[in-house]
């Protein structure tokens, strides 16, 4: 079967782009790569007899394959045209899944400083006020009990 998958794949590539590459994959499927529209459609044995798994998918910056969007269950006697068509839906499939990201109705967005008011400086200590913290001070008074404690223990501070 897996001689049949490598040569529908090369009829198929043809098919569906000028620029691909066909290769096989580590679970004796093929997969055919349109580098040129970013989207790559993986041919392999499916559990019935005769048939095969169709999947498709994007492949994203940098090379990597992202994983299958849709896939559908097609039989191996099916002729090319029919799997190139169903492979041409599975391909609009997975590019109508990738959206562009915007901002959503109603969440919040950046708002620009009120003019009256100074940027503050996250870099050096110059012209920054140096504020310690309510939690800071109980923490630190926290820490002066328990050493002052530990003094008295020992007998440091006997009356």
């Amino acid at each position: 079967m897996s001689a049949q998958l490598k040569e529908r794949a090369g009829e198929l590539a043809a098919v569906l782009w000028r620029e691909h590459t066909v290769y096989r994959d580590r679970s004796g499927g093929v997969v055919i790569r349109g580098e040129h529209v970013q989207r790559w459609i993986s041919l392999a044995p499916a559990g019935g007899r005769d048939e095969i798994l169709v999947r498709a998918g994007r492949i994203l910056d940098g090379g990597t394959t992202a994983p299958a969007r849709s896939e559908a269950i097609m039989p191996l006697a099916a002729g090319t045209g029919e799997l190139a068509a169903t492979c041409r839906r599975l391909l609009a499939e997975a590019a109508a899944d990738v959206t562009p990201r915007t901002p959503r109705a109603g969440a919040r967005t950046r708002r620009p400083r009120r003019p009256g008011k100074p940027a503050r400086s996250r870099g050096s200590a110059a012209g920054r006020r140096r504020h310690t913290g309510f939690a800071s001070w109980l923490v630190l008074l926290c820490v002066g009990a328990v050493v002052a404690y530990h003094l008295y223990g020992i007998g440091l501070f006997a009356y």
